[in-house]
């Protein structure tokens, strides 16, 4: 059986609990999902609906991608880390301590900044469901480890290399 009281307390938490049941599985599923949708929408229509946009929203676009794009890294990673730790892969001492270079709070530019009301809908769409998926994971992560997933040593990293070390963690031993 595997382990898996983060926290050191008696207190039962249902995050927990959905973590390690079949009630993980739905969530992991949608969150791989939303990263290939995304790659996939940047790559295809979404290139292509960029290119009418004006300068400003363009260049929007291309900041606002960057941002979506890293912030389902984030929640890949944090789900491929619960996935490792369901499966035993790695130990709680592992997991913390991976987990504490991911970020779940990677916002958006909001729709107050210029060039927003030009972004294509399908675009809008898939920002706001990664907000909103963000938002459930990292309610999940702070009920479960207790601490909010942007603590000081995670603002004094940098996220790219983070990403790249969490991926290697991931899939370095297939």
């Amino acid at each position: 059986m595997i382990e898996h009281e983060f926290r050191n307390d008696n207190t039962i938490r249902l995050a927990e609990r959905v973590l390690f049941s079949d009630s993980f599985k739905p969530l992991y599923k949608e969150g791989m999902s939303l990263v290939e949708e995304a790659a996939a929408y940047l790559d295809g229509a979404g290139r292509d609906e960029a290119k009418s946009l004006s300068r400003t929203a363009a260049t929007f676009y291309a900041a606002e991608s960057m941002r979506l794009t890293t912030r389902l890294m984030q929640i890949a990673s944090w789900l491929l880390l619960q996935r490792a730790a369901r499966s035993g892969e790695l130990t709680r001492q592992q997991v913390a301590m991976e987990k504490s270079k991911v970020r779940l709070d990677m916002l958006s530019a909001a729709d107050a900044l210029p060039g927003w009301t030009e972004m294509p809908a399908s675009f809008i769409d898939i920002i706001e469901r990664s907000l909103r998926l963000q938002d459930r994971v990292r309610r999940m992560d702070d009920e479960i480890y207790g601490e909010p997933a942007d603590s000081p040593a995670v603002a004094n990293s940098n996220p790219v290399s983070d990403q790249l070390v969490l991926l290697q963690t991931a899939f370095g031993g297939r």
